[in-house]
């Protein structure tokens, strides 16, 4: 305004101020109309979380979409009402500009499961405005770093020790023993931290490429977080993931020896490499060789046993779909959907190798611990770069959408299917 006067700026213009004004009134009307507080922090507009009358924590993991392509001048006013058409919200977060634009992506946090689970299919690939498609995939709050170029001489408490002293909140490190030599790691380790932030600092102190541990320079990237499985499809699973194998270990060996407790409980085995899948008849018989497995030596090796994670088959067939890959992947080079992967393999199971024994589905086609390297992507906000799932970065319309992909290292993952 200059003066007294009442004039709009020039500087402001009298379109953009009706047109700044029409959408603080709608804001505030979707307030008093739902009575969900908002309040706009650290490049961020939080709508809810929680929602009026909430009581007890928030909604456990998986309960939050993310929703990318968001055309630049769409608000809360009209994503709000779409998203409650799928159930309840706990917390919808849009990213925003300095200008006041959004960013073209949000975070939708819904009461439970369920709700997120219908937005995806209601709501991904919708036409929001005409010729303007939104996407909208499960959103996972990753907690893991993946660390690469370590000394293959360190051992799992030396790695342990070491990113304690340089971060903050680390609670767990996973580390693969080398197929040949089980004295020696493969190069690389997995770092637990105890929330999404605290993994997102330790990598901002860690990504610029001049750190080192050991005299050797490291690079650091997310680790693609663990699906969760439902805990009813895990009361039915019958199958044993077993690592840490040696090489010469036969199928043979693995069934004498898991099925040693109970004679011919094991239906059968199939190894590769350095790890197995053992079939049970049973559920009882799988979860009392767990019990007795874990920690057991077989051919010298001490062998770590968990139950299997089985994932989702698409369109009922039997679906095969076999993924090796040695090295970092970047959001374009094949993240999207399992790029790289080709059908093959008997169709009898698949394994997912990762720590957790995940037996993937075909339409993943990516390890949950497959690191998606992006060391030479600037991230032009001061945020830490959120995480987003490999069909998620498909959906991401900013500066890191045309990511490149990083040095190869030697990381073994492989992706089969159960039948």
């Amino acid at each position: 305004m200059e003066g007294d006067s009442g004039k709009v700026s020039p500087l402001v213009g009298e379109d953009q101020f009706k047109a700044s004004c029409a959408k603080e009134m709608a804001l505030l009307a979707l307030m008093e109309q739902t009575g969900y507080n908002m309040v706009q922090e650290n490049g961020q507009r939080k709508y809810g979380g929680p929602p009026p009358g909430w009581e007890g924590p928030p909604p456990p993991r998986g309960c939050e979409v993310f929703v990318g392509k968001i055309p630049r001048d769409l608000y809360e006013d009209k994503l709000v009402p779409l998203f409650e058409r799928a159930g309840r919200i706990y917390e919808f977060r849009l990213m925003m500009e300095f200008s006041g634009e959004n960013r073209g992506y949000a975070f939708v946090m819904y009461t439970n499961r369920e709700a997120a689970q219908r937005a995806i299919q209601m709501l991904d690939n919708y036409e929001i405005r005409p010729g303007k498609f939104i996407g909208v995939c499960v959103s996972l709050d990753n907690c893991r770093l993946f660390i690469g170029s370590i000394p293959k001489d360190k051992r799992k408490d030396e790695i342990m020790d070491e990113m304690k002293k340089v971060t903050d909140g680390v609670v767990d490190v996973i580390v693969y023993p080398s197929s040949t030599d089980k004295s020696r790691n493969r190069g690389f380790a997995f770092v637990e931290y105890e929330s999404h932030k605290a993994a997102a600092m330790a990598r901002r102190k860690l990504i610029p490429g001049t750190f080192q541990l050991w005299g050797h320079s490291i690079q650091v990237d997310w680790a693609e977080p663990e699906k969760d499985v439902d805990e009813e499809v895990m009361q039915r699973v019958r199958v044993l993931y077993v690592r840490n194998l040696m090489l010469s270990t036969s199928e043979e060996t693995l069934h004498q020896e898991f099925s040693r407790f109970k004679p011919g409980s094991v239906e059968r085995v199939k190894k590769l490499t350095d790890y197995a899948f053992v079939h049970y008849r049973c559920r009882d018989d799988a979860v009392t060789a767990l019990g007795l497995m874990n920690g057991a030596q077989i051919d010298g090796a001490t062998v770590e046993v968990t139950l299997a994670k089985p994932a989702g088959i698409k369109d009922g067939g039997v679906a095969v779909r076999r993924y090796y890959s040695r090295g970092y992947l970047g959001n374009n080079g094949g993240a999207g959907g399992g790029g790289g992967g080709g059908a093959g393999g008997n169709g009898t199971f698949s394994p997912h190798r990762n720590d957790g024994g995940m037996m993937g589905g075909a339409g993943d086609g990516c390890s949950p611990l497959r690191p998606t390297f992006s060391s030479s992507t600037k991230v032009s906000s001061k945020l830490p770069k959120p995480f987003f799932p490999p069909r998620c970065s498909e959906l991401f319309r900013g500066p890191e959408s045309a990511q490149p992909a990083g040095p190869v290292q030697a990381a073994e993952l492989q992706l089969f299917v159960l039948e």
